[in-house]
């Protein structure tokens, strides 16, 4: 006699029928969120002193079978904020000139509101509620584009303000590979050493990591998503976009509070080992 209340282990399988076009298959993967794939080139290690001289979003989007792949991207030179300090050994390896003038820099706020209105449109059109960073060593971007967001009084910000995938973790976990280079070559993902510390160039790899990793998680997902179900939990509450929710005010709170952040001597000494590891020799910075 059977007691177990749980399904059998799924069989591979797709998660879902062919052709189907389902936009809540995003919400449910992720438990509501939107993962967006989030790089930043700076003039530094210090969010709230340094410049962002770079942001790129890269857009995941999921196909039929539930496989994940890289989406639209929108990528943005941005102006340093008056007063902003510069490190030229972070600009030594960036190659950004901050004011060469066939720059086509524009301001942190207007770079924020066109990456924010492209990800809003995304949350809306797969039924999420909110979207969730992305990035290889995660904490940084998002240390830095929390603190643009504080900095520009913006409103309306889409991504949580704290959770984030980090791709260097689930690198490490799924391939043995923490450093971006490596773990998208060991994937078998293409990797242009020249292109290298381009916001968009190292957003979009760190975009089509993730994808690797989740759709190699597949079979895994699919048992669990039998599971939750036959639990009967729901996985993700949809609020309209004119009602607050737990992850605005979580917002609020972080805007008022300073901003959890790695000390530069870590990330310094992270980035200066990945640095090591990838075969460069001048100092790193992040990316």
């Amino acid at each position: 006699m059977n007691s177990n209340p749980l399904p059998p282990p799924a069989q591979p399988q797709p998660l879902e029928p062919a052709g189907a076009d389902d936009p809540s298959r995003m919400m449910r993967r992720f438990r509501g969120f939107l993962p967006v794939v989030i790089d930043v080139e700076t003039g530094g290690f210090e969010p709230r002193t340094d410049a962002l001289l770079q942001i790129a979003a890269v857009l995941v989007d999921m196909g039929p079978h539930g496989r994940l792949s890289r989406g639209e991207t929108f990528s943005f030179h941005v102006r340093p904020f008056e007063n902003a300090r510069l490190d030229p050994a972070s600009l030594q390896v960036n190659k950004i000139d901050p004011w060469h003038p066939l720059r086509p820099a524009i301001d942190e706020s207007d770079a924020l509101q066109r990456i924010f209105r492209e990800v809003r449109t995304a949350i809306r059109r797969h039924g999420c509620r909110r979207a969730v960073l992305v990035g290889h060593n995660a904490a940084f971007d998002l240390a830095f584009l929390n603190a643009a967001v504080t900095r520009t009084s913006m409103k309306r910000n889409p991504f949580h303000p704290f959770s984030c995938f980090d791709t260097a973790t689930l690198g490490g976990a799924a391939l043995g590979q923490t450093v971006l280079a490596k773990a998208v070559t060991v994937a078998g993902l293409p990797w242009d050493k020249a292109r290298a510390h381009s916001a968009s160039y190292d957003a979009e790899r760190t975009a089509e990591l993730f994808c690797h990793v989740c759709n190699e998680l597949a079979e895994c997902y699919a048992r669990a998503d039998q599971r939750v179900r036959a639990l009967g939990w729901q996985q993700a509450v949809i609020v309209p976009d004119d009602e607050p929710d737990e992850s605005a005010a979580s917002t609020r709170s972080a805007a008022a509070m300073p901003t959890p952040t790695p000390t530069p001597e870590h990330v310094r000494d992270a980035k200066d080992q990945e640095a090591k590891e990838d075969g460069r020799t001048h100092p790193a910075v992040p990316s």
